[in-house]
């Protein structure tokens, strides 16, 4: 295929990033990913794909990346709701979406879809259906993430504005699937209910979907959405206690039955972020966790559906896809 059909991935080594760059070989676009030296390559195995080795935050790295391209889809992002210094979140999703938008211009590159969050939008605690329409700004972000996500989408509109940076945006809801290798905050908690370790639960919402959906909605942004608009790519609305009674029918253990109130989870929040500061793992229960638990996170993916024609089928094939992966890779033991 040539050089001007060539799509580039960042953050093709990761769970978001490797469901897309699989879509795109599937569309018929000629990829090229973008890792980090220190990048496991597990998810990349088996794809006709060149890899370009760069730190996203390095611009002239990047530019070197996007010789040759003609669309990007800058999947790349420091997920995580803790670290020992919450500022490292911030500073790699900020400066690297800084370093790769300003390499993507530099480059002249035809067209950018940016990877968002619904982390980026209001919710409160009766929420139904959020759209687009209402963003967060960042001081009223919950924790280093969701505010590492909010500046970084406000970067990128202000420089569709003032540079004329052809980006979409995209704001995934929650994605759940294979190759979760790290895994992610929502993949953990797959794992800890399939383990039989999670005896209890919190009155929470969130919008669950399957990651080839999500994938497939890069694709779709990068083909019809509008510049500088954003696109919720979710799926189903459901209360954490159905999919934990989701994950019990499928691996066979009793669901939970205990709800427990946020207030008293709150000091075991703080002890086991004081055990993780000394041993450096991420701990399951934190206190931005339990924060963002106090809303229901629903989204409406109309704009997208209206707009892109994005149609995501069951988040339960997304569920039982992870299941099946977290068992075969050994997570459920």
């Amino acid at each position: 295929m040539a050089n001007r059909d060539l799509v580039l991935v960042t953050g093709a080594a990761g769970f978001v990033g490797s469901a897309v760059a699989r879509a795109a070989l599937a569309q018929g676009y000629a990829l090229r990913v973008l890792v980090r030296a220190s990048s496991p390559r597990r998810n990349l195995e088996g794809l006709d794909a060149q890899i370009a080795e760069a730190d996203m935050r390095d611009q002239p790295a990047v530019e070197r990346a996007l010789a040759g391209v003609r669309w990007l889809l800058h999947v790349a992002a420091d997920y995580r709701l803790w670290a020992r210094d919450p500022e490292s979140i911030l500073r790699n999703n900020l400066d690297g979406t800084t370093a790769v938008m300003r390499a993507a211009l530099a480059a002249g590159v035809e067209r950018v879809v940016v990877t968002s969050s619904v982390a980026t939008l209001k919710v409160g605690p009766q929420t139904l259906a959020a759209t687009e329409d209402q963003p967060l700004a960042p001081q009223e972000a919950i924790g280093a993430y969701k505010r590492s996500k909010v500046e970084a989408e406000r970067l990128v509109e202000r420089m569709v504005r003032e540079n004329g940076l052809p980006a979409v945006i995209v704001n995934p809801s929650t994605p759940v699937g294979a190759r979760d290798q790290r895994p992610t905050p929502t993949g953990r908690i797959i794992v800890e209910a399939a383990r039989g370790r999670m005896p209890a639960y919190v009155e929470t919402g969130l919008n669950l979907v399957d990651v080839e959906d999500v994938a497939r909605g890069h694709l779709l942004a990068l083909e019809r959405g509008r510049i500088g608009e954003r696109y919720i790519l979710g799926g189903e609305n459901l209360m954490l206690k159905d999919l934990l009674g989701e994950i019990a029918g499928v691996t066979g253990r009793p669901p939970p039955r205990l709800c427990l109130p946020v207030a008293p989870l709150v000091p075991l929040a703080h002890a086991a972020e004081a055990m993780a500061r000394l041993s450096g793992r991420e701990p399951f229960l934190t206190v931005d966790g339990l924060a963002m638990s106090r809303n229901r996170m629903f989204f409406s993916s109309e704009k997208a559906k209206q707009e892109l024609g994005y149609a995501p089928g069951s988040h339960k094939a997304g569920v039982r896809a992870a299941l099946e992966w977290f068992g075969r890779e050994g997570y459920l033991r």
